[in-house]
């Protein structure tokens, strides 16, 4: 049986500038899969279909739910967590 082991990066706090990064990377998550999943032959629908490729995340990230949003906001807090957690440092250029 699978039992997932994320990294633990409770530990971990961003400041403000790494936060508004969480939300711009969430953003591009959510675009990269729309990308693929309309290459793929999905289309916008009410509901979810597997057998008739639609959904109703296919729309812009600003348009998503709440929940949805979270879903790519976790994603992309948890992925800056790691790379800091694991040594690298995240800077902006000036």
């Amino acid at each position: 049986m699978y039992i997932p082991e994320p990294k633990d990066t409770s530990d971990i706090i961003l400041d403000d500038e790494l936060l508004a990064l969480t939300e711009v990377i969430a953003e591009n998550v959510h675009e990269m899969w729309a990308k693929k999943r309309i290459s793929e032959g999905w289309k916008y629908g009410k509901e979810r279909s597997d057998a008739n490729k639609t959904t109703p995340c296919l729309v812009p990230y600003d348009e998503l739910d709440e929940i949805e949003k979270e879903y790519d906001r976790s994603t992309a807090l948890e992925t800056i967590k790691l790379v800091i957690s694991l040594g690298y440092s995240i800077e902006k250029k000036k």
